[in-house]
């Protein structure tokens, strides 16, 4: 997938980045697992709205799961949530 048509992590809601992780077939703890330095109390912040993560984080965990996804269903969910 070339990561150029994902739309910009910036804009993602909290509300998306629960529902891409989700779809994308990922608890919390498994992304922490993936991602190095992520724990899962970073992701309950951006997910909650509380905090932000850096964009180089948001945008490896917005490829960690657009790699589950295509770039339709990562647009549709961005875009209606």
């Amino acid at each position: 997938m070339d990561t150029s048509d994902l739309p910009d992590p910036e804009g993602i809601s909290p509300l998306a980045w629960r529902l891409l992780r989700v779809a994308a077939g990922y608890e919390q703890r498994a992304v922490e697992r993936e991602i190095d330095d992520l724990m899962q109390a970073h992701l309950s912040m951006l997910e909650s709205g509380s905090r932000s993560l850096s964009r180089p984080r948001r945008k490896t965990l917005l490829e960690l799961y657009a790699a589950e996804l295509t770039v339709e269903q990562v647009r549709a969910i961005v875009d209606h949530f």
